[in-house]
């Protein structure tokens, strides 16, 4: 039997039923990965940037050891690979002597065991309490810790750390390298791309939005976002900060307007079918003028946007007490 017809009256596969999205702005792409699949560049001076085209990671050398920020488990060992790599062309040692988490997430986090010895790790307080809760061996928690503000120097170098309170997550820590011009900033902008599901996984709307202008309050030139293939600039963080804004006032303006009358008529005694049919609706009418506005312009944004849509709404309503309507 042929293969026309083995699978002429198959059912779809899960595959075919992804809708063709719009094509990727070619701003959005980073460089090439190498055959190993990382790329690994100069940010400035000793301080270097690894991906994979979807994870971020960077590290400072210098003559007393190297200063990793971030593990990510998709790099894993290409982690040390980069760092090899750069080391050996810079003829200083490739002894991982830091590690400083941005926080706790798995995804970020979870090659932080392939640096065993005298790693000397670094986190926010919060950070330390989750990942002690967690238990997870392949992240193990910050012996050294901070509150609110810590300005490290190590060989040299100043790196400053700070928290602003819950945002992307409860621990989030800015890393500001101020002799580099760079901020490192994870989880909350991805340059030249839309935010993934719910605005980047955020736990917290406000301070999801407030990390922004945050981030620009400080001086830097490059910006590390933790995610996907190319550096940051102040253009891109202003971009996002535009998007999310947007996205707000289409959300409040569905939520004056959009009846919810006629979902609960229609499904009647079933109270969740018609909460999701008017939420959904909300989300997607909210979405579709953004998704117009920025198709183009930020990559996936007609991917993710009504996602994105729905929890900002959400944070709208019960965060803010947006169209919190008060029973006559």
């Amino acid at each position: 039997m042929g293969t026309s017809e083995t699978t002429a009256g198959a059912a779809p596969t899960a595959v075919e039923n992804v809708p063709d999205y719009a094509p990727v702005p070619r701003s959005a792409l980073g460089p090439a990965l190498n055959e190993q699949g990382y790329y690994v560049g100069r940010v400035e001076r000793n301080l270097y940037w690894v991906t994979d085209g979807t994870y971020q990671s960077a590290f400072l050398t210098t003559p007393e050891g190297v200063v990793l920020f971030d593990a990510p488990p998709t790099i894993g060992h290409n982690l040390r690979r980069a760092v090899d790599e750069i080391a050996a062309a810079n003829g200083v040692t490739n002894k991982v002597s830091h590690l400083i988490y941005s926080h706790h997430h798995a995804d970020h986090a979870g090659a932080s065991s392939l640096f065993d010895g005298d790693v000397v790790r670094i986190g926010h307080e919060e950070t330390r309490r989750l990942l002690l809760r967690d238990d997870d061996p392949a992240r193990p928690a910050p012996e050294e810790t901070y509150q609110d503000r810590r300005m490290l120097d190590i060989a040299s170098e100043r790196i400053e750390l700070a928290w602003y309170g819950a945002s992307h997550s409860p621990d989030l820590t800015f890393i500001h390298l101020p002799d580099h011009d760079t901020l490192m900033l994870v989880d909350i902008v991805n340059p030249g791309w839309a935010p993934v599901y719910i605005s980047n996984l955020t736990e917290d709307i406000p301070g999801y939005v407030e990390a922004s202008a945050h981030a620009l309050a400080y001086p830097w030139k490059h910006y590390i976002g933790g995610h996907l293939g190319r550096l940051g600039t102040r253009d891109d963080v202003t971009l996002h900060q535009q998007y999310m804004a947007d996205i707000d006032a289409s959300v409040r303006t569905v939520l004056d307007t959009l009846d919810p009358t006629p979902y609960f008529v229609k499904c009647a005694e079933n109270v969740w079918a018609g909460v999701k049919g008017y939420l959904d609706a909300c989300a997607d009418a909210a979405a579709a003028p953004v998704i117009e506005k920025y198709t183009g312009v930020l990559a996936a944004a007609d991917v993710f946007t009504a996602n994105t849509a729905f929890w900002v709404m959400e944070s709208i309503r019960l965060d803010l007490g947006y169209a919190s309507y008060v029973h006559p």
